[in-house]
């Protein structure tokens, strides 16, 4: 029995290790530098090696998957000797052949160190890393560091290959972790400094900015009893009446069936003399469809494409609901907005 301890406390050993490198790995792409900087400001000398191991994360990379593989090839080969001859001890008793034994053995070995090499050395590091990124990128980024620089040479070799590879494929190797944020993140973020008084948001546009990302289209349309609609085939003296009349200069003209279709500015009108004549259809400006549902920033951006002020808002049948001005969008993020273009 003592002949094969090493080899159980090899396998240990080498668990650790690969769980140490995994978790290093993941907990160095996943830690965020705004948790990292403030403490290496104070002077953490964890927390500054944290920020070296994320600014050289290709570095990094190559020295965990460089401990991962040498961890790997080194489990099997050492503990799957000691657990496949324990296993054969009890085997023996059974009354079955050596050669059947040995192949059972070997099974069950094989089996044994896959289930702990996976779930301890693979999973629970991850998951951990994943878990509480920033903590475990400081318990582990030292140590990584200082391993990278004991096998410097030849990780830089090695990740020079790698590097190598993939300018072949036109992908530019790059050496720093991303670190972004989520939307959430970013909110958070904004309203902790509000409370700690160090932001001020006295015109409201944050707090504007993040409900924005928020709404879609039917939060903002206007019904259409709301809107003032000229008739169909409208004359420049139905657009000059409506104008003394509601004091707007934009105008939504009906299809024959009542639909909006298009909308006419003052602008477009004024040069005409046939005050009673209808105004030539390549003059009425085309409504863009939106869907309610969809997002106001998309909408937004379609809008501007078009160079439109408005838009009509379709439901999933594709019947009008309503329409939707960018001034209303503009109040979202900045506040009231008077507008006197407005076709209300």
């Amino acid at each position: 029995m003592a002949e094969y301890l090493p080899g159980l406390v090899w396998l240990v050993v080498l668990l650790v290790g690969n769980a140490f490198f995994v978790g290093a790995e993941f907990a160095v792409v996943s830690a965020r530098r705004s948790q990292i900087e403030p403490r290496a400001a104070e002077g953490s000398r964890a927390a500054k090696t944290t920020l070296y191991a994320m600014e050289h994360a290709t570095l990094m990379l190559a020295t965990s998957q460089l401990g991962i593989t040498v961890c790997s090839l080194l489990i099997l080969t050492v503990s799957e000797p000691a657990i496949h001859h324990l296993l054969e001890i009890p085997l023996g008793a059974t009354g079955l052949s050596a050669d059947l034994i040995s192949v059972v053995a070997f099974a069950v070995a094989l089996l044994l160190v896959t289930f702990l090499h996976v779930v301890f050395g693979e999973m629970v590091p991850k998951n951990t890393a994943f878990s509480v990124p920033d903590r475990a990128a400081l318990v582990l980024a030292p140590p990584l560091v200082l391993v990278s620089r004991i096998f410097g040479w030849l990780i830089r070799a090695l990740n020079a290959v790698a590097n190598a590879v993939l300018r072949l494929f036109h992908v530019q190797p790059v050496d720093e972790a991303a670190s972004t944020f989520t939307l959430e993140e970013v909110a958070g973020i904004v309203e902790h400094s509000r409370r700690e008084g160090t932001l001020a948001d006295t015109a409201g546009t944050l707090a504007g900015a993040f409900e924005f990302t928020d709404k879609t289209v039917a939060d903002e349309e206007v019904p259409l009893a709301d809107v003032v609609l000229l008739p169909h085939a409208a004359t420049p003296r139905d657009v000059r009446d409506a104008t003394l009349r509601h004091g707007y200069s934009r105008y939504v003209v009906p299809d024959r069936s009542g639909e909006p279709s298009g909308y006419l500015h003052v602008k477009d009108v004024m040069d005409l003399d046939a005050l009673d004549e209808p105004v030539p259809a390549k003059r009425v400006r085309r409504l863009v469809a939106l869907p309610a549902g969809a997002e106001l920033e998309d909408a937004v951006r379609r809008m501007r494409q078009h160079g439109d002020q408005l838009a009509r808002v379709v439901d999933a049948d594709g019947r009008t609901t309503g329409l939707l001005f960018l001034e209303d969008v503009l109040e979202v993020l900045v506040g009231e907005v008077e507008d006197v273009t407005s076709v209300r």
